[in-house]
């Protein structure tokens, strides 16, 4: 089997399984218990907390856990409109955003607040021109992913941040499901940047755990009441043995990104190479200030899900867009708003590589390729 589907999901790494299964069965205290099992538990809590504020260089404090990506985009989103709802209405989003955003935005405008969409150019970037003609008065937030899901383009973070400097009391969140251990952290997590969400399956953790990073200062009603759990911000019971594995799978993700931290470029740029060779294919992602991991392309004529399904009857599974919109069979909204025309949007494919790919797997891949080309060929 040949797995190029990591933006999708990642394989949890052996020992943060371990972990996992070891904490459930022995710390099976509540971490807001009084007891000594309840210390056990909210001890392990905070060292999760510590060891992921230390290798993102945050405080402790700065550290709130969810259950992914989802929710913590929905709890910026939400949670600022709640809060700065008396200042103002005006939210600001990409284009290329992902569902967790852009639907959350969705939602807010149907309550009355007013969305502007901010364009992207030719290869999938924020224009951050245009964005920063978008700011009002009554603007309150201003959300852009660090890295694009679809396509890999590392946004502008640095430059967003320059302009929002002169609006301090704007709220800044980056959507960094796809940045963290892949591009610089210098890129996508500037001191402008207020809130940050991640999910832990995106870097060999576990399903249904995540975090964000709430710089210190900033408000943001909670999404969740109950318990007053993360300080009164998030009410439900934490989720003990995924977030101690989230911290352990993170560390060793970082650590494993610096021990080969051109890996991935070098096998995605071999294949790079290998497909634009043919004549049929459309290479989408770009090289400068592209991901390293992320690379999209299709056949012309050939619509993505028909070479995802043709790709997997040989053990190699790859995607068409965003893993959460795929199976509505929902266009690339990136290629969409990067004036891609429709007939050849419909051809993406997206090949997303971990450390743990290999260049002989890319090489295997191609000698599949070649042969479904042909075929695909005659057909056309």
């Amino acid at each position: 089997m040949i797995y190029f589907d990591n933006s999708a999901t990642t394989a949890i790494y052996p020992l943060a399984l371990d972990t996992y299964v070891k904490t459930s069965q022995r710390i099976i205290g509540n971490p807001s218990s009084l007891h000594d099992l309840g210390t056990q538990a909210n001890r392990l809590l905070q060292q999760a907390r510590k060891q992921i504020a230390e290798l993102l260089e945050v405080q402790a404090n700065e550290i709130f856990f969810t259950s992914g990506g989802t929710e913590g985009d929905n709890w910026v989103l939400k949670g600022t409109a709640i809060t700065k709802r008396e200042y103002g209405n005006h939210i600001i989003i990409s284009s290329v955003e992902h569902p967790a955003v852009s639907r959350t935005a969705n939602q807010l405008k149907e309550l009355g607040f007013e969305v502007s969409i901010a364009p992207v150019d030719k290869k999938g970037f924020v224009k951050v021109e245009e964005l920063a003609a978008l700011i009002r008065p009554e603007t309150i937030l201003v959300s852009v992913m660090g890295v694009n899901n679809e396509m890999g383009a590392i946004q502008p973070i640095e430059a967003i941040s320059e302009v929002l400097a002169d609006y301090p009391t704007i709220h800044f969140h980056v959507d960094a499901v796809q940045a963290i251990g892949k591009v610089d952290q210098a890129q996508w997590l500037t001191p402008r940047v207020d809130f940050a969400t991640f999910s832990a399956h995106k870097f060999h953790g576990p399903r249904g755990v995540g975090f964000i990073y709430w710089k210190a200062g900033k408000k943001l009603a909670p999404l969740l009441n109950g318990g007053g759990q993360e300080s009164g911000q998030r009410a439900t019971t934490e989720n003990v043995p995924g977030i101690v594995a989230m911290s352990r799978a993170l560390r060793m993700h970082l650590e494993k990104q610096a021990e080969r931290p051109n890996h991935t470029k070098i096998i995605r740029q071999y294949l790079k190479e290998a497909l634009a060779s043919y004549d049929k294919v459309t290479i989408f992602s770009g090289d400068e200030n592209f991901a390293p991991h992320i690379l999209t392309f299709g056949i012309k004529g050939i619509r993505g899900e028909v070479l995802v399904h043709a790709l997997e009857e040989k053990q190699i599974f790859v995607s068409t867009t965003s893993a959460c919109s795929s199976r509505k069979k929902v266009d690339s909204s990136t290629l969409h708003a990067m004036n891609v025309p429709h007939d050849v949007a419909t051809t993406a494919v997206r090949v997303s590589l971990d450390e743990a790919n290999t260049m002989a797997e890319a090489e295997q891949f191609m000698v599949v390729f070649n042969h479904l080309y042909d075929k695909f060929s005659k057909i056309n």
